[in-house]
């Protein structure tokens, strides 16, 4: 079972041993009733929380043979039911929390309520790499509420009994920041070294000669794609309530990585793992960033040195401005048409920040393996490529978000395959099917989302469509988007949808990964964007690191593949294809490229 929430994972990897867990439970339960009923097991079957033994009509709920069958031998191989014998696998099945998250019954991190619970609010270093030197405490002891001030690995705690009392507190402190060594970076210092560090790149994958081809061409085109520092922006603010006692700790926390929290906890205090419980809540959005243990361990650090229940809450403005961001990064494409007006060349070069390596080992000789997905693994059928990685080291904090590479390679890739058609004078949906001959799942979805959205048809005047596709995380997703322009600015009236995740487990919950994943995409595609000026972010809250809205929301259509097939992931692969088929709607409309986003900077 995995121990995080990522990757879009959560039902790929729990699905066989789910599966198999619950055939043997099964087998379990006839077995005890069996025995109970005083005939062969083979002559009972489960269904509707009962075993039912066939001739005599005889059952048996599960509850009365529970004990009974936890004493039965685990079956090594439990027979799995065949997909036409699925009762619910396959069918949409609405959610259950769904009214409880509407009237504010449902229970979030940040919700929290432990007897004795003191609420604390940490003060932190705003510059990315600098670090404490002096603070006076007085102004901040004098608000009323405030218990104690006290300095931690992260910055300086400020707690209080209640959260207002504490966020005063922080207010009137007096704090010197010392800064890092590259205190004075801003984004364009970010982007020129980004961009040279491209010259240092290595190669990743080399596929034929596409040095050689790109020489000897007479028709070719290179581009520069680059995109900005994200946050994740979960609704929810970050926080965790701690409980530190001489020999056990308990803490209450929306994580998405909830064993590997226990662990590092349980190191940090010298505890056994089995004196450490996470009690993990419901997640107010994650996007990768409640991966990361930062807000875990603060709220730690606070209860061990108070012995009271701690609850450590981050405001939205210490959310977006306090880094762990989706890198930024910078792709250099380069092509060649051959005399049939095919890509019959291409090179792909990627400089960007490498990610953490916390979970497994990640870089390997120099190569981030995040950095360069939806780059190695091209779908199309080009005879000569390439791509090459390049790591730039700068000292703004960045960690993983939704779709990782993808998010930022797909823009480049579908967005570079776009120009290459123009500079052919080929229809991008043809030209892609025509070099899709060996990926016939990337194909089908294509035809299905042109279909759908009806490619070819007229539009009304001043709109346009793009196309693009991408596979991510096991699953293809192929997108549409109309767009117009509005006062000049970009409008998406409509993204049409064909996702192949292989198998099916809830339809309904494929659709609503799907439109997530496209607002969230929209969002990376008008508006997200983090500024840096002097080694620290420009942006922290809403205000000015824009989400989309409602009014803007376009008609969003959600057509699935059912192949059967291994299940793919569906948290994640609704992202990468919508800002390039946006961005190259907006290039069939104005006949200019778009190599840079946000849309709306």
């Amino acid at each position: 079972m995995p121990d995080t929430t990522r990757l879009s994972n959560a039902i790929r990897d729990n699905w066989d041993p789910l599966r198999r867990a619950g055939a043997a439970a099964r087998e379990m339960l006839i077995a005890a009733a069996a025995k109970r009923f005083g005939v062969d097991p083979a002559t009972c079957r489960a269904e509707q929380s009962m075993v039912i033994h066939e001739a005599s009509g005889r059952r048996i709920r599960y509850g009365e043979v529970a004990f009974d069958a936890a004493a039965m031998p685990i079956p090594n191989k439990p027979k799995l039911k065949r997909s036409e014998e699925f009762d619910l696998l396959g069918k949409p099945i609405a959610r259950l929390d769904t009214p409880d998250k509407l009237d504010g019954k449902t229970v979030f991190g940040i919700d929290v309520k432990v007897q004795g619970m003191l609420v604390a609010v940490v003060a932190r270093c705003p510059i990315f790499g600098g670090s404490l030197g002096s603070f006076d405490a007085d102004a901040a002891k004098a608000v009323p509420g405030v218990v104690a001030v006290l300095e931690i690995p992260s910055g300086i705690a400020v707690v209080a009994n209640h959260f207002w009392a504490a966020k005063q507190g922080r207010d009137a402190l007096s704090i010197q920041w010392k800064p890092g060594p590259r205190s004075e970076i801003s984004t364009a210092d970010v982007f020129r070294a980004l961009r040279a560090a491209i010259d240092t790149s290595k190669p990743v994958q080399t596929i034929g000669d596409p040095g050689r081809i790109l020489d000897q061409a007479t028709r070719k085109l290179e581009a520069v794609y680059e995109v900005p520092y994200l946050a994740a922006a979960p609704m929810e603010p970050l926080g965790c309530t701690a409980h530190v006692r001489p020999d056990a700790c308990e803490i209450w926390v929306s994580t998405q990585a909830p064993v590997f929290t226990r662990e590092a906890i349980a190191k940090m205090l010298g505890l056994p793992m089995a004196a450490v419980k996470v009690h993990v809540t419901l997640l107010g959005g994650g996007f990768g960033r409640r991966k990361h243990l930062d807000f875990a361990v603060e709220a730690v650090h606070v209860s061990k040195a108070l012995q009271r229940p701690v609850k450590v809450v981050w405001t939205m403005e210490d959310v977006i401005a306090g880094g762990m961001y989706r890198p930024a990064a910078c792709n250099v494409m380069t092509g060649a048409i051959d005399a049939r007006g095919r890509p019959g060349a291409w090179t792909h070069r990627i400089a960007t920040q490498p990610l953490p390596a916390v979970f497994e080992r990640t870089i390997v000789d120099g190569i981030d393996e995040w950095a360069v997905g939806g780059a190695v693994d091209l779908p199309y059928d080009i005879p000569h490529r390439s791509v090459g990685y390049a790591m730039a080291e700068l000292p703004v904090p960045v960690w993983f978000w939704r779709g990782i590479g993808h998010s930022y390679n797909a823009f480049a890739t579908e967005c570079f395959f776009d120009e290459l058609c123009a500079l052919g004078r080929s229809d991008p949906l043809s030209m892609r099917l025509e070099l899709l001959s060996s990926r016939p799942r990337h194909a089908r979805a294509l035809k299905l989302a042109a279909e759908k959205a009806g490619w070819g048809n007229a539009l009304p005047a001043g709109h346009a469509r793009g196309i693009a596709v991408h596979e991510s995380f096991g699953s293809i997703c192929a997108q549409v988007a109309e767009v117009s322009l509005e006062d000049g600015k970009p409008r998406v009236h409509r993204v049409v949808c064909a996702i192949d995740c292989g198998g099916v487990v809830n339809p309904d919950t494929i659709v609503a990964q799907m439109e997530g994943s496209i607002i969230y995409a929209l969002t990376m595609t008008l508006y997200g964007k983090i500024d840096i000026e002097k080694g620290r972010a420009v942006q922290n809250n809403y205000d000015d690191y824009k989400l989309l809205r409602l009014p803007e929301t376009p008609i969003i259509d959600t057509h699935i593949i059912a192949t059967g097939d291994s299940l793919g992931g569906i948290g994640e692969p609704g992202l990468a294809p919508t800002a390039p088929a946006v961005c190259n709607a907006l290039r069939a409309l104005t006949g200019k490229p778009v190599r840079k986003l946000p849309l709306l900077a």
